[in-house]
């Protein structure tokens, strides 16, 4: 993470002192078009791509840590990890559920959200998923 952070100040930096530049080179010529403002011009836009690129990759990290984060809470929440830890919420009353139960629904979660995206509609004529939900999962019941 400390990496994505540099990444990103650098870049930004970069992209301050590239504006700096054209400024300084306007001021210079008199606010006249010469290759030393179309040589600033250019690094700037060189250096605001790069900072746009920087902070889409910061967007994509951060965007994973979120999902990472969401799906350890949701496994411990749902297979009772949480049970007894300290400082953390009273269970819900609802008995916890295996771990490749909680991936199979997630898998079947998100073929929908694909069907849905894809506009297929309702839901109601579909093909099968990758990895249909089996209500009737064994483990489940052990439990």
């Amino acid at each position: 993470m400390d990496n994505m952070v540099d990444s990103l100040n650098n870049a930004y930096q970069e992209f301050v002192v590239a504006a700096a530049n054209v400024l300084e080179a306007k001021e210079v010529s008199g606010a006249q078009k010469t290759a030393a403002t179309d040589a600033a011009l250019e690094n700037f836009k060189q250096r605001w791509e790069l900072f746009r690129v920087a902070c889409d990759q910061a967007e994509e990290f951060v965007e994973s840590v979120k999902q990472r984060i969401g799906s350890e809470c949701l496994v411990d929440e749902a297979t009772g990890s949480l049970a007894g830890k300290p400082g953390q919420a009273a269970t819900t009353g609802l008995p916890p559920i295996s771990a490749v139960r909680l991936e199979q629904m997630s898998k079947a979660v998100r073929w929908l959200v694909i069907e849905l995206q894809h506009g297929s509609g309702t839901g109601a004529s579909h093909s099968h998923p990758p990895a249909p939900f089996d209500a009737r999962f064994s483990e489940d019941a052990a439990q």
